[in-house]
């Protein structure tokens, strides 16, 4: 009897430990800090909607599934997938995201800078989801070293030594707090291709 009360207890103290854990993140928390000309009003888990971030930029939020977001200014776009926080500064949001080191950074460059940063450096016109180009919102680097970034990601014509044709993956990193391009990638044999204006 008494190891069935004890099992009884147990259980019922791990179901409320998974309820908890799954609730992490989630409550709205009000804060009342002035700095500056600025007031910060509340942070809470990020939430579908359209809003006017720092920059001045309007963004459309759209959750696409649990913990999985798109972030669409203009006819930018780009994935996210994790635990995303907005930040209410008078007007305007700021968009937050933890790194798995722990270190809480702000999301300054919106999906249309980054892509036309990444686009520029890969001689593209633009990124049409349908065609397969996709844009993810991801940490890249492992401890101190990480950092958020847009991740673009496509595959273009080309053709070897001018006569063959060819699809080249190639792929671009921007930082998401400053805008500059971290790393371009394309396949050992791009030098052997020539790649047409697209």
């Amino acid at each position: 009897m008494k190891k069935e009360i004890g099992f009884l207890l147990m259980s019922v103290f791990l179901i409320g430990m998974v309820f908890a854990a799954q609730g992490e993140g989630t409550e709205a928390v009000a804060i009342n800090y002035q700095g500056g000309a600025e007031k910060v009003t509340g942070i809470q888990q990020i939430k579908a909607g359209n809003y006017l971030v720092a920059s001045g930029e309007q963004i459309q939020i759209k959750e696409q599934a649990q913990n999985q977001f798109k972030l669409e200014v203009g006819d930018a776009f780009a994935h996210f997938e994790g635990k995303m926080t907005q930040e209410q500064v008078g007007e305007k949001i700021k968009l937050m995201t933890q790194l798995k080191n722990g270190k809480n950074v702000e999301v300054k460059i919106m999906p249309d800078v980054a892509s036309e940063t990444a686009l520029e450096k890969l001689r593209l016109k633009n990124c049409v989801e349908s065609e397969g180009c996709l844009i993810e919102l991801k940490e890249v680097g492992q401890g101190e070293d990480a950092k958020l970034s847009y991740e673009l990601k496509t595959q273009r014509q080309s053709k070897i030594f001018g006569l063959f044709k060819a699809r080249m993956k190639v792929e671009a990193q921007v930082d998401a707090q400053t805008g500059e391009l971290i790393d371009s990638k394309k396949p050992w044999w791009a030098f052997l291709a020539t790649e047409p204006a697209e």
